[in-house]
C-alpha cells in the first residue's frame, strides 16, 4: 500500500525512465566510406549529357526541313521518342496482341521495355538515376535547401497527394486500353502520328503564356518541396513505381546493429520511415540510395536481393548501363530503331506541323498516309 500523500509516478514518466535506462546500442562504424552518390550522379549525369546532345541533334534536324529541306538532312535521333510514353505504350500494346511492331516510332517502345525492366530489377531507379526531370527536380530542392528549410508536407496530406500521380496513370493506361491495335498503326501513320516528336519539340519552342506559368508554378514549387512533381504528378514514375513492387532488391534495415539514429529517414526524399522498418516495400521508394549513403553502422542498411545479399551501387549502375545500352543495341542491331520516314514527307509535314490535327478516333483512316511507310 502506497504511503499516504504519496502520489504513484505518471505512466509517461515510467516510459520515460525505462527509455532512458536502456542500454543504447554500440556504434560499430562503417570499414570503408561510401560512394553510391558519386556512382549515381555519374550515372545521372551522364543521362542528362545524353539527353542535351539528342536535344541538340533533333533542334537540328526539325530546323533542315523548316529552312526548306535542301541538300544532307541531320541525322534524326531516334532516343527522342522516349519523351512519347504513351506512344511507347500504344505500340507495346500492340506489338504484345498482334506481334507485329509498328513501323513508326518504334524506339520509344524499345525505351519503354528498357525502364520497365529496370524497375522490375532495381526498383524505381529510373526516376532517381536516369530520368533528367527527376534529376533536375532533386537538384532544385537541394538548391532550395541551402537558402531555406524545405517545406515538409504533413503526413496525411503527403499520402493524399501521392495518389494524384496514380490518378493520371490510370487515366492514361485507360487510353491506351481503349484503342485497338489497327487503330495504333493508323494513328502513328497519320500526319499527326508521323510528327508527333516534332509537335512534342514545338509545345516546348513555343510556350504559352498559360504554360509559362505553370512551369514556373511547379519549379518554385520543386525548390520548396522535396521531388514535387515526381512525387504527386508524374504518372511515368507511378507506372515505374508500380513494376518496382515486383523487384527482388529491397532497402533492408539490420535490427541489431541499427543504432535508430533515424539519419536514414530524414535523408529519405520521399520521406518513408525507413528507421522503422525491416523492409522497405514502398512503390514510392526510387533506388536512390541516399539512405544507405548516410547511415553511419556497418552492414546495417543495403540495397539487399533475395538471400539478403547486399548488392552495391557500382553493380546497380553497371546493370542499368547494361539493361539500357542492351536494349538500344538489340533494336538497332535488328533494323529497328528507326522509323525510316522518307524524306520528301518530312520535307512537307514539318513546315506545316501546326496544321496536322489529332485525329479523331476510328476516323484515322480518313488521313492521307504515305504508302512508301507502311
Amino acid at each position: 500500500m502506497a504511503a499516504a500523500g504519496i502520489q504513484p509516478p505518471e505512466p509517461s514518466s515510467l516510459l520515460v525512465e525505462m527509455v532512458k535506462a536502456a542500454p543504447k546500442k554500440k556504434l560499430v562504424p562503417r570499414l570503408a566510406p561510401d560512394h553510391s552518390q558519386k556512382i549515381r550522379r555519374g550515372v545521372q549525369w551522364a543521362f542528362v549529357l545524353l539527353n542535351v546532345a539528342l536535344g541538340i541533334q533533333f533542334y537540328r534536324f526539325v530546323r533542315f526541313y523548316e529552312n526548306g529541306g535542301i541538300g544532307s538532312a541531320p541525322a534524326r535521333p531516334a532516343g527522342v521518342e522516349g519523351f512519347l510514353p504513351i506512344a511507347g505504350l500504344m505500340s507495346l500494346k500492340a506489338t504484345l496482341l498482334t506481334g507485329t511492331m509498328p513501323k513508326i516510332h518504334p524506339a520509344g517502345m524499345f525505351l519503354i521495355v528498357a525502364f520497365l525492366t529496370i524497375s522490375f530489377i532495381f526498383r524505381k531507379t529510373f526516376c532517381s538515376w536516369l530520368c533528367p526531370v527527376g534529376t533536375l527536380s532533386e537538384y532544385l530542392w537541394k538548391l532550395g535547401r541551402n537558402v531555406f528549410p524545405n517545406v515538409r508536407v504533413p503526413r496525411k496530406l503527403d499520402v493524399g497527394l501521392r495518389g494524384l500521380k496514380y490518378l493520371l496513370l490510370g487515366f492514361f493506361l485507360w487510353a491506351v486500353y481503349s484503342v485497338s491495335p489497327h487503330d495504333v498503326s493508323a494513328f502513328l501513320e497519320s500526319p499527326y502520328g508521323l510528327i508527333l516528336d516534332v509537335k512534342m519539340l514545338n509545345f516546348f519552342r513555343y510556350l504559352s503564356e498559360t504554360g509559362l506559368i505553370v512551369l514556373g508554378i511547379l519549379v518554385l514549387l520543386s525548390v520548396i518541396i522535396q521531388n514535387f512533381w515526381c512525387r504527386y504528378l508524374c504518372p511515368y514514375g507511378a507506372l515505374m513505381g508500380l513494376v518496382s513492387l515486383f523487384s527482388p532488391l529491397k532497402i533492408t534495415r539490420n535490427v541489431d546493429t541499427c543504432i535508430d539514429c533515424a539519419k536514414c529517414a530524414k535523408a529519405c526524399p520521399s520521406q518513408l520511415p525507413v528507421d522503422q522498418l525491416v523492409t522497405i516495400k514502398s512503390a514510392e521508394c526510387t533506388g536512390c540510395l541516399e539512405c544507405v549513403a548516410v547511415c553511419p553502422a556497418d552492414k546495417t542498411l543495403v540495397l539487399a536481393a533475395l538471400k539478403k545479399r547486399a548488392v552495391p551501387a557500382w553493380a546497380v549502375g553497371a546493370g542499368i548501363a547494361a539493361i539500357f545500352l542492351g536494349t538500344v543495341g538489340y533494336a538497332k542491331i535488328t533494323g529497328r530503331w528507326n522509323s525510316n520516314i522518307p524524306a520528301q514527307v518530312y520535307r512537307y509535314l514539318i513546315p506545316n506541323a501546326d496544321a496536322a490535327a489529332h485525329p479523331v478516333p476510328g476516323q484515322v483512316d480518313e488521313q492521307p498516309i504515305d504508302n512508301s511507310i507502311r
